[in-house]
């Protein structure tokens, strides 16, 4: 050590006579600890990897104290220091100095302020603006696309619910007002309309390449689907009605009936070549086309499917739809589960089968047409379609009587209805003010000589448009800490269902009770029991393992075909969901996510993951608990599809990318950016025939070990998963003749555990990390529900709330109910 242990002790034993015992205890076991084992490499002249405890001492006193004493923490808890080569501290050693410093922070607690300890107000994000305005028009709106045109949200460390991230610019405040425009006029000022009725029997046109062979073999007397919609080439993925494009006339639901078969699902072809599992009926599915949105044949902005069924194979039988259309949309028909790509598939024909056509075929090959004469090409072929309504509503529309109340718009109860609306849109009892805005805005409209009801349309546009609406925490004063009733309401409710909070929440909210600790609990038991909870279990695990990025890389469609054939990131994001989902209702402990002997599945992933009811299941069934007879593949979250995908580049896999993965999300730990002068991790390799190889020859610079010895480990426990999560022993093969590179799955963790491969990988976690993952998915679970990140001062009440999880054998239910009762989260 530079500065002389003397020296030191001399200062410490000067200032030890100024703390109480325990104070004084817990330093002289911090002093020997620190001055044994950490001052050689970070004191003041050495200073490793930027950290300096020369001067750390006790009491804390200040934010950057507390930062280091977590430090220290967790590089003791994990064992990741003193590094493997220094002398080691025994477990006793250990022991002792994380009690000391937990026992100086929890000293520390309430003393130590930080600004940056608040959340900042925050507005709603794109995907709670949606939730709440299908919550209070009582109907979907996915089909107006109002978040269609909002800028991109902005995240933190994955998370959408930050304040400081919802940054909100004018551009964004027109295209609110935009959007509550366009809501209100569509739901509630549309004109009454008698139901109508339109039946379509020909000119069916396809799409350009298709028209030619369409007109000579059906002459548009059938539409038909060819391929699924995601496809490259859109060759059939979208049928249209070509008599039919400027839409219904009104926003309504509307009965579609369709005479339509499965044609060729028992064709001889070979399956291969269309890339689809023909066991299972084909599907025909209904999305909204806008012709003025773009090509009718191509996606568009907003497409989600209405609704979908099964099309029978021996004959053609009429197939009933009900869906809700925007005025000027039209249905298009998709084919959800149909071929990969239809040119592709042609082309395959006519390299297999051309000798089987009869009559003159061309020197380029059997024609569309050909094939369709004379061929068992796979379809769904429509012959007739027949639309009627609006189909008229009960008293009135749903959003009449969810905006204005059972009987709808009443001219003489206008404010009266108004202002109950407002109430429900600001989550909290009208001020004066709010009520002088909404009678001024309808008084005015009135003044220009508009109609009641338009008058009162106005005046919820307004109520939309108000931050009152669009922001939370509009009651608690600046200079308040704790939030009051309504703030919590909706805090808690946002939390755990990303919808506004029920007529039960805001009645606690009114009584006062809800600030009450045992309220609370109260409160978020019964809001976790409620199917509404996975609201949040959408957006928390979007946020958490970001999900949400899941296919932002998507991988070779040549390469890697039943990504896009079977839409396996659907499927993928669905498993975690449902595993989720289980520990939540049965409060089952969090370390199964870290290692488990059972799996939710569906019949795709079941055949990915090469699992026995690949071969029985069928897609009716959904998703279903398994048990995972062969626990070495698969387990937890780090054997599902979703997260190895999102964890890999789409091209290739990466120990390092990976690796860096389960740092930030499962163990809470960010590793530092590699400096600007450290080269790519390709850089002059030539030697290398594998990526583990190539790490170690980019490893062998100092300046980056530091970091890879902790970053590489954990991932190359997953290095047996292709960038879809597919199970393999090898490496892509390589050109020329060089056999494929076998995977090395093993590794050494940085604070010395070994392990041989996936299932190994897992248990190490379990076993050493089982704490510091609880810890970290706590710290999650709150910033997610307060809209910000935790700080140092933060810590205290973090620790507290893993003692109860530890108590209650880490049940998940448990831990998400103590984080939103806890101080942190009430407050502001």
């Amino acid at each position: 050590m530079k500065l002389s242990l003397s020296l030191k002790a001399a200062c410490f034993f000067a200032s030890i006579s100024l703390l109480n015992a325990d104070e004084a205890t817990n330093q002289e076991i911090i002093f020997n600890f620190v001055g044994k084992y950490c001052l050689e490499c970070h004191d003041d002249a050495v200073q490793k990897a930027d950290r300096e405890f020369e001067r750390f001492d006790l009491p804390l006193e200040s934010v950057h104290d507390l930062i280091v004493a977590k430090e220290i923490i967790d590089q003791v808890t994990l064992k990741e220091m003193p590094p493997k080569k220094a002398d080691q501290p025994s477990d006793e050693e250990r022991l002792a100095v994380i009690r000391a410093l937990r026992d100086s922070l929890a000293l520390a607690h309430g003393k130590i302020e930080s600004s940056d300890a608040l959340t900042v107000i925050r507005r709603l994000s794109s995907r709670e603006y949606e939730n709440t305005l299908r919550t209070l028009f009582d109907r979907r709106v996915d089909t107006l696309g109002l978040t269609a045109n909002f800028p991109k949200e902005n995240t933190s460390r994955h998370l959408d619910t930050i304040g400081k991230s919802l940054v909100t610019s004018g551009f964004l405040l027109d295209q609110y007002f935009q959007s509550a425009n366009r809501l209100v006029e569509a739901r509630l000022g549309k004109d009454e309309m008698e139901p109508k009725s339109w039946h379509f029997k020909d000119n069916f046109l396809q799409y350009e390449e298709l028209s030619g062979a369409h007109r000579s073999v059906f002459n548009y007397e059938y539409l038909c689907l060819y391929e699924q919609p995601n496809t490259d080439t859109r060759q059939g993925g979208y049928g249209h009605i070509e008599d039919f494009l400027e839409g219904v006339p009104v926003s309504g639901l509307y009965d579609i009936k369709v005479l339509a078969q499965a044609k060729h699902r028992d064709t001889h072809y070979d399956a291969s070549i269309f890339g689809i599992d023909f066991s299972e009926p084909f599907l025909l599915g209904i999305v909204p086309g806008d012709v003025t949105a773009g090509h009718i044949h191509y996606p568009q902005a907003i497409e989600p499917i209405l609704a979908q069924k099964q099309v029978p194979d021996d004959k053609p039988e009429w197939i009933s739809f009900r869906v809700w259309l925007e005025a000027g949309q039209t249905p298009r028909f998709i084919f959800p589960n149909g071929p990969f790509e239809s040119r592709a598939s042609v082309i395959a024909v006519n390299k297999k089968y051309k000798d089987e056509f009869k009559g003159k075929v061309s020197a380029v090959g059997v024609s569309r047409t050909h094939l369709l004469r004379e061929g068992a090409l796979p379809r769904i072929q429509i012959g007739e379609i027949k639309i009627t309504g609006p189909v008229p509503e009960k008293a009135g529309t749903r959003e009449e009587r969810a905006v204005f109340g059972p009987d709808g718009f009443q001219e003489k109860e206008a404010m009266k209805q108004l202002f109950a609306f407002g109430e429900r849109a600001f989550r909290r009892p009208l001020e004066d003010a709010d009520r002088e805005s909404i009678r001024k805005t309808y008084e005015a409209r009135l003044a220009d000589e508009v109609g009641a009801k338009q008058a009162a349309l106005d005046a919820v546009k307004m109520i939309l448009c108000s931050p009152s609406f669009l922001y939370f925490s509009e009651i608690t004063e600046e200079d308040e800490r704790r939030l009051r009733p309504y703030d919590l309401a909706s805090r808690l409710s946002y939390a755990l269902w990303a919808l506004p909070p029920d007529k039960p929440l805001l009645e606690a909210a009114a009584s006062g009770k809800l600030t009450e600790v045992a309220e609370l609990r109260k409160q978020a038991k019964r809001l976790l029991g409620d199917k509404r909870y996975k609201g949040f279990i959408n957006g928390f695990l979007d946020s958490w393992l970001n999900l949400r990025d899941l296919g932002g890389m998507p991988p070779p469609r040549d390469a890697y075909r039943a990504f896009y054939a079977e839409n396996l990131p659907e499927s993928m994001k669905k498993e975690a969901q449902l595993f989720f989902q289980d520990l939540l209702v049965r409060d089952a402990p969090i370390d199964r996510f870290l290692d488990a002997n059972y799996a939710f599945v569906d019949k795709k992933l079941a055949k990915l993951y090469q699992l026995p009811e690949k071969n029985t299941m069928r897609l009716s069934d959904g998703f279903q608990r398994v048990k995972l007879e062969n626990q070495n593949q698969r387990g937890g979250l780090l054997g599902m599809a979703g997260v190895l995908t999102v964890s890999a580049n789409g091209v290739e896999t990466s120990p390092v990318t990976r690796g860096v993965w389960v740092s930030e999300n499962i163990l809470g730990v960010e590793p530092p950016l590699p400096p600007d002068e450290v080269p790519a991790i390709d850089s002059d390799v030539s030697a290398a025939t594998t990526i583990r190889e190539r790490l170690a020859l980019h490893s062998s610079d100092k300046t980056c070990a530091e970091c890879h010895r902790k970053i590489d480990p954990l991932g190359f426990g997953l290095e047996t998963f292709d960038p879809i999560g597919r199970w393999r022993l090898s490496y892509p093969k390589p050109k020329g003749k060089a056999p494929a590179p076998k995977i090395d799955p093993s590794g050494e963790l940085s604070s010395g555990e070994i392990f041989k491969d996936f299932r190994e990988f897992r248990k190490t976690l379990l076993n050493t990390r089982k704490e510091v993952f609880a810890e970290h998915l706590i710290t999650q679970v709150l910033s997610y529900g307060t809209g910000r990140h935790m700080e140092p001062v933060d810590q205290y009440e973090i620790e507290e709330i893993l003692q109860v999880v530890k108590e209650n054998d880490f049940g998940l239910r448990t831990l998400i109910v103590e984080s939103v009762s806890s101080e942190i989260f009430r407050s502001r």
